[in-house]
């Protein structure tokens, strides 16, 4: 099995590994499109109003110029360690034990813009470049990676492909759709019996769902496999009308 999982807009600084290198990183077929981006997210950096103009940068957030400028030759951390926010609150990697890690360096791969899909343990420096930005010299994010994202992870050969991206990273690489895959979606059971697709729960519960199978390490090859691996764990996770898992939060009634 295969977890994709989407990157986050804020970022652990700093980091003790190596600088990046294109071919350090899992996923190898993606080298061509990542020399290009970083090269052209760098070579924008040297002017740092066009940088802020194209990265849509807010007066604080300029020094994150700065940081794209440093792209290779600043320290790197695990991508799973370098990403913070509310998924990988919930995930928290780095209080899972080694052997927890190494199944998340098997099975969790993320999505990212600069690098394509990594895995959960390759090295990342710090940057800022989002899903919808079209950097110079380039064409869209999507045109660049789409391809050669579905080409890398069919080259990968997963038995099973469970999609946790946000709609914005499945455009910058759709799985091929002859592979068995299946995206999630988080919803909630309202008071009506009502089940509802959620927003600001979504990023936690998919972070704990990972969290949970990094402890549990079961064998998944397949939606019916995990669906009653889940089903065993108390987790509700089920099929819905329109060909996704549907993965339900219970979210506890506060009374007054």
């Amino acid at each position: 099995m295969l977890i994709l999982l989407p990157p986050s807009e804020t970022k652990r600084p700093g980091g003790d590994g190596s600088p990046f290198r294109a071919d350090a990183l899992a996923f190898p077929g993606l080298i061509p499109q990542r020399e290009s981006v970083v090269d052209a997210l760098v070579a924008l950096s040297a002017d740092e109003e066009a940088a802020a103009r194209v990265l849509k940068l807010s007066a604080r957030q300029r020094g994150e110029v700065a940081v794209n400028a440093a792209l290779r030759t600043s320290p790197t951390l695990p991508a799973v360690d370098r990403y913070t926010g509310v998924l990988f609150d919930a995930l928290d990697a780095a209080t899972l034990g080694e052997s927890a890690r190494g199944w998340l360096a098997r099975h969790v791969a993320i999505h990212s813009a600069p690098f394509g899909v990594v895995a959960a343990l390759d090295p990342l420096p710090a940057y800022r470049l989002g899903a919808g930005i079209r950097l110079p010299g380039l064409p869209s994010m999507r045109t660049v990676w789409a391809d050669a994202v579905g080409a890398a992870i069919a080259a990968a050969g997963p038995s099973f492909v469970l999609d946790m991206r946000s709609e914005a990273y499945v455009a910058l690489g759709p799985v091929p759709a002859d592979m068995p895959q299946a995206y999630v979606r988080v919803v909630s059971e309202g008071p009506d019996g009502a089940v509802r697709a959620l927003n600001h729960f979504n990023k936690h519960a998919k972070g704990d769902l990972v969290r949970h199978l990094a402890q549990a390490r079961p064998r998944i090859s397949g939606a019916a496999q995990l669906m009653r691996w889940a089903q065993d764990e108390g987790i509700v996770l089920r099929p819905s009308a329109a060909g996704e898992l549907e993965l339900e939060l219970v979210v506890p009634s506060v009374t007054r």
